[in-house]
């Protein structure tokens, strides 16, 4: 697979990690399955499973999914938690905490049923534990530190091990100094395929996790004592124009499973279709249950799996409508400067600041063509150039590009989409009429049934106490 590097010789060598001898003894491994690291931020097409039950595997949005290897019967699976360089568009780069090379870590695919050990490696400063959001499994592998098991040391080895009881759309995480390492970066999706390889069975299946940073423009690592004011919102820690589209045929039956670890909930918009929201943490969703949308909010811990039928070509835009959070490195507490002519004082700083540029007195939309200078590793607020100029987006943005020729399995970009003659809005030259305008104020919801006389009120200053 393109960008993945075996680690055939990561575990070579005196004190390279310690293994939990006890754990390894009662499962009876005589060696680790090999840990494979993505080094490119592109989406890796999946391939179709060569060990193990039957299963169309997920496309996981500018990540990839964990290869296997199965032991008598058992499918392995080695996690390694690390500190990763991610680059999050083009010109900027974030030092992340993540797992097997990037920040989310790989997709985890396995089928109902399925007997699975995960050997966990920790390569952080200190220790860690990966939770199984949603899984039902045994108490002690449900990744808690201090309640459930202790914690991973930094520089050991724990294995976990269960049976993948449900089919659905799950997450992993840690449970241990969570503030810091999910702020970091340290998140993944797990996909459990039903038996039935027919059952909810789409055409495109694409994943991916929302998530949130506060990095100062110039800088490389999180403010991970941020609460709320992030400046930087992703797609599986990706931001627009970074982001790679979504490309599916015309007809298919597609699928986006959204899993949110973020602070704050998130209403994910799909233009030109409405779909329906087929499946959350806990299950596929009763059909009859079902009625069309075209924004689904997605609360802090959740997942939606939502399907449509790709039925109208064009490129779609998909993201999230909180506007702020389709921007990037997008500042705070910044004063509003609509309709204030700030000329002669812009040209006063000029004279001390030969770049300094005017900014918002006609709204911010010049902002998608500035160019300005800008501190190392940062992006420009709203960016990304379209067939028809600046989109004006960042953060929480793609696009579905829906084509004819798109064939199945091939996820490839196409390109722009060419509207066919008369179907792209266009400017009018006619004259117009006089603009009509409603000169009334509003009137009130509860008036009064009739005018009042004016009352009159007689005020008295109270007397002190013993007369005073």
């Amino acid at each position: 697979m393109d960008k993945l590097i075996s680690r055939r010789n990561f575990f070579k060598g005196a004190g390279a990690v310690a293994v939990s001898a006890s754990l390894v003894s009662r499962v009876g491994a005589a060696s680790l399955p090999e840990a494979v690291v993505a080094n490119g931020p592109a989406t890796q097409p999946p391939p179709m499973p060569q060990t193990g039950r039957p299963f169309s595997p997920v496309v996981t949005l500018n990540g990839w999914s964990l290869p296997w290897r199965m032991n008598n019967n058992v499918k392995e699976f080695h996690l390694v938690a690390e500190p990763v360089v991610r680059e999050m568009a083009p010109g900027m780069k974030a030092n992340l905490w993540g797992y097997n090379g990037q920040s989310p870590g790989p997709t985890i695919e396995v089928v109902e049923g399925d007997r699975v050990r995960i050997f966990v490696t920790n390569k952080l400063p200190e220790h860690t534990s990966v939770h199984w959001h949603g899984q039902r499994l045994p108490n002690g592998m449900d990744g808690v530190t201090g309640l459930t098991q202790p914690g991973i040391p930094a520089g050991k080895t724990f294995v976990y091990e269960f049976e993948a009881k449900r089919p659905g759309t799950f997450m992993y995480h840690p449970h241990a100094d969570e503030m810091v390492q999910m702020a970091m970066g340290m998140m993944g999706f797990w996909i459990t395929h039903p038996k039935n390889p027919n059952f909810m069975k789409v055409d495109r299946d694409f994943v991916f996790l929302l998530g949130s940073y506060d990095i100062t423009p110039g800088s490389y690592t999180p403010r991970v004592n941020t609460m709320l004011d992030f400046n930087l919102f992703t797609f599986n820690s990706r931001v627009f124009p970074g982001i790679d589209t979504m490309n599916v045929r015309q007809g298919d039956r597609v699928r986006i499973r959204v899993g949110n670890l973020t602070m704050t909930n998130h209403p994910i918009h799909l233009h030109g279709h409405e779909f329906t929201v087929t499946g959350t943490d806990g299950g596929w969703t009763n059909p009859a249950s079902r009625w069309p949308e075209v924004t689904a909010d997605i609360a802090v811990g959740q997942m939606r799996a939502i399907e449509f039928d790709a039925t109208d070509l064009g490129d779609w835009a998909f993201h999230c409508h909180k506007s702020h959070h389709t921007m990037n490195a997008m500042g705070h507490n910044l004063p509003t400067l609509i309709g204030v002519d700030h000329k002669g004082v812009a040209e006063k700083i000029n004279k001390l600041v030969p770049d300094y540029m005017v900014m918002g007195e006609r709204g911010m939309a010049d902002m998608e063509s500035m160019e300005m200078p800008l501190p190392d590793n940062t992006l420009p607020m709203m960016t990304g150039k379209g067939p028809f100029g600046g989109v004006g987006m960042g953060g929480m943005f793609t696009i579905v590009k829906v084509r004819k020729e798109q064939k199945p399995g091939d996820y490839s970009d196409h390109g722009w989409y060419r509207h066919p003659a008369g179907t792209v809005a266009y400017e009018w030259t006619g004259a117009l009429p006089a603009a009509s305008r409603n000169s009334s104020a509003g009137g009130q919801s509860m008036p009064l049934a009739s005018k009042t006389k004016p009352v009159e009120v007689t005020v008295r200053k109270p007397l002190g106490h013993a007369g005073h």
